[in-house]
């Protein structure tokens, strides 16, 4: 099975550990689902679930999280730095490449109101979605 060469931040690690945590299946996993959107961004899913799925990779975190990751997902997240950040109006992930050359369009995050960075995308909270 092909794993991603991703680096998850310790930010990012302990919001994965508290989704989990504080949801309906503390001994499940987070299942993150990336795919690319626009030129250098990426659209993501997230979902707390009691077990991986058909194909899912299941990483056992540094602090005892789980992270489902689909195939598909792999294949996006190789070389990616993921991250947790909050600001007054807003908190999530964020996918960076560092690899990504600077876009133009607002499919980027580069539009008006967005953070600043190349390749940088944000997972609003309000993106995770329960699944019983």
């Amino acid at each position: 099975m092909l794993m991603p060469n991703m680096t998850l931040t310790p930010a990012a690690l302990k919001f994965i550990a508290r989704m989990v945590r504080f949801s309906t299946h503390p001994t499940g996993g987070l299942r993150l689902t990336v795919t690319p959107g626009g030129c250098s961004g990426y659209s993501s899913q997230l979902a707390v679930e009691a077990q991986p799925r058909e194909g899912d990779a299941d990483l056992r975190l540094d602090n005892g999280a789980r992270l489902f990751l689909p195939a598909e997902s792999r294949l996006v997240l190789d070389g990616l730095v993921v991250d947790f950040a909050e600001t007054p109006t807003s908190a999530g992930l964020t996918f960076t490449n560092p690899n990504a050359a600077p876009c133009a369009c607002s499919s980027s995050g580069a539009g008006a109101g967005a953070a600043p960075g190349v390749g940088v995308t944000s997972v609003p909270l309000t993106a995770l979605a329960r699944r019983h």
